[in-house]
């Protein structure tokens, strides 16, 4: 080789060499300017041509924070309802003081720093059954806060149809209340700045949804779909009289549906927003879903709904159950997907990365990852949600400070986990004092649905209040959905038969455990199945057995009247009287029967004989 071929070598080995060094400099520059969550892959193991440095951004980490149920729960919920348990290394349980919207906004305001793309949405019953401070002014106080904590985008539940399908309109579009007008002097309701989305449920006359059935996000070329649902049943756990006109479809054909016209339209990244849940094998919200040896993870409706729903979908946010879950369940095709739910009333928000791929606009569903968080009381209160509380509290408090009686130690409901309940029982026995004159109804009995008593009663002051004082507020925070109470004719063998759908039918999977008043006493042998759980011999009315023939006065609320809960036998009553509402009657009762020197005991809830 000669002197001038070595030279020329040469020369191109160091062209290769400053090319490379260069080609390095522009990977560097690419990859520091790329923002948080974003990752580069050489577009080479993409099958992109070699040196094409286009795609170099391939994906980008999203983050969904989400939660479920909250029920305008703005301040701290009390008692055992106010707690999520945690399962420590030893394998003890720990009970962790939870919830709160001064809370939750701090939480999820630090999860999101971080994080350029984040999305935070919701699974429904954001309001319905809420305490006074929320309650008393139609939810306006919750959607305001919602707004404020930055909610993207929810799904309708079922409490959202609690007032009805215009009210629902109404919390969407904003507007003074038609009836109380506005709470504000000057003030109009400006609505919620997130869409609700009620994919299924569709007006019967035009068959069209009631509210927007999806909506997409969008950020600097990352597109993800939401499709909003709430459970099928919702008519039969809501007042008729809200969902009139309406007509409620199956939750898989309906996200399969919209998820094929999201696809359509180049939206390839998709998730589910579900109002119906499942119950996971362990109540610690720390649980391992996926661990090895737990078998079934998670039990009920969500688990076959999942596996119906197309694989076009990407992950589920899911509620309506109260439960705490992070699983993976297969899709149609086989393949896992993540399937989540927060609890409910603010104690715990679900953080789940995305990992999106800007080249095939879909979610990489194995880089998938999700956790649920405490919504912890150990951390700093948001400013503006203070301020939002004291606002409405101020305006709430002539009325929510009322005392209405006393209490000798904390009376549990929603907290019991128990199929009596002595905050039920207690409830039972209020509704049967106020109508069982014969001028009232002439009540024999009283029932009443678990679903509906949503807290405890605690003890412990609170608000300025002695310790022991039952407030107005927080009687209406126990039962806020101000039924109307009926007295109706039941035949003995109606009665069984009731006893039987808490336990079998659509009530088998979840039994739904009616509350009972004093008096009426009955087995449930949970060892068998069905409706032959309830001991037939053993329903007693104040010791004598239940004659099938003979008719009965059973006092109950509009909502058990009506079918509700899948009690269909409870429609077929008779010689029906409307008394006053279920919140009025509960009050008497405490003002009847309990001073502060004398307060109210815990019933012993020994009425219903467990066998198990």
């Amino acid at each position: 080789m000669s002197a001038t071929q070595q030279k020329n070598r040469a020369t191109r080995r160091n062209r290769r060499v400053l090319a490379v060094a260069a080609g390095l400099a522009t990977v560097g520059a690419l990859v520091a300017a790329m923002p948080a969550g974003a990752s580069a892959t050489p577009g080479a193991a993409a099958g992109e041509g070699r040196g094409d440095w286009r795609h170099k951004m391939r994906t980008v980490d999203v983050q969904l924070l989400s939660f479920n149920d909250f029920h305008g729960n703005l301040e701290p919920p009390a008692g055992s309802a106010g707690t999520v348990s945690e399962k420590q290394p030893d394998g003890t349980v720990k009970a962790i003081p939870a919830g709160g919207v001064e809370y939750l906004a701090t939480s999820l305001r630090t999860a999101r720093k971080g994080h350029p793309y984040s999305i935070t949405a919701a699974a429904g019953d954001l309001v319905g059954g809420s305490p006074l401070l929320s309650g008393l002014f139609h939810d306006e106080p919750s959607i305001e806060a919602l707004n404020k904590i930055d909610l993207d985008v929810t799904s309708v539940g079922n409490h959202e149809f609690d007032e009805g399908a215009a009210e629902l309109a109404r919390l969407q579009n904003g507007g003074c209340h038609p009836v109380e007008g506005c709470f504000e002097k000057g003030k109009k309701f400006k609505g919620a700045d997130f869409p609700y989305l009620a994919a299924n449920v569709t007006k019967e006359k035009t068959g069209k949804p009631i509210l927007k059935p999806y909506t997409v996000w969008e950020k600097k070329g990352v597109k993800i779909g939401f499709i909003g649902v709430t459970l099928e049943g919702t008519p039969d756990i809501v007042n008729a009289n809200g969902i009139k006109g309406l007509k409620f479809h199956d939750e898989i054909e309906t996200i399969n549906k919209y998820a094929k016209e999201l696809d359509r339209k180049g939206v390839k990244s998709i998730v589910a927003l579900l109002h119906e849940g499942g119950s996971p094998a362990s109540t610690s919200y720390n649980y391992d879903c996926d661990s090895p040896g737990a078998g079934d993870g998670i039990s009920g409706p969500i688990v076959d709904i999942a596996k119906g729903v197309t694989p076009k979908v990407d992950a589920l946010v899911t509620g309506h159950t109260h439960q705490a879950y992070v699983c993976s369940i297969p899709d149609p095709s086989g393949k896992p997907r993540m399937v989540t739910s927060a609890s409910s009333y603010g104690k715990l928000f679900t953080d789940t990365t995305l990992t999106y791929d800007r080249r095939t606009k879909d979610i990489v569903r194995t880089s998938v990852k999700s956790a649920n968080r405490i919504v912890s009381r150990d951390q700093a209160k948001a400013a503006d949600m203070t301020s939002l509380i004291e606002r409405w509290s101020k305006l709430a408090g002539p009325i929510a400070s009322r005392p209405q009686g006393w209490i000798s130690a904390d009376i549990n409901g929603r907290g019991s986990t128990a199929p009596e309940k002595p905050l039920g029982d207690l409830i039972a026995d209020a509704q049967l004092q106020g109508l069982a004159p014969a001028d009232k109804g002439g009540a024999q009995l009283a029932l009443m649905n678990p679903g509906g008593i949503r807290s405890d009663l605690v003890y412990k002051a609170s608000g300025g209040e002695g310790d022991g004082v039952v407030t107005y507020g927080e009687s209406f925070t126990v039962q806020p959905f101000t039924n109307m109470m009926n007295v109706v004719d039941l035949t003995g063998a109606q009665l069984i038969t009731a006893l039987q759908q808490q336990v079998s039918g659509p009530n088998e999977a979840s039994p739904k455990i009616l509350q009972v008043s004093q008096g009426f006493t009955y087995t449930l042998d949970l060892t068998k199945t069905g409706a032959a759980r309830v001991v037939v011999d053993s329903v007693k009315l104040n010791g004598a057995a239940i004659d099938p023939g003979k008719t009965y006065r059973v006092a109950m609320n509009e909502f058990l009247a009506g079918g509700g809960d899948g009690f269909a036998v409870l429609k077929e009553h008779k010689n029906k009287l409307v008394g006053a509402s279920d919140l009025d009657v509960f009050n008497a009762y405490l003002a009847a029967n309990s001073t502060a020197a004398k307060p109210i005991t815990p019933p012993a809830a020994n009425r219903i004989t467990v066998i198990q």
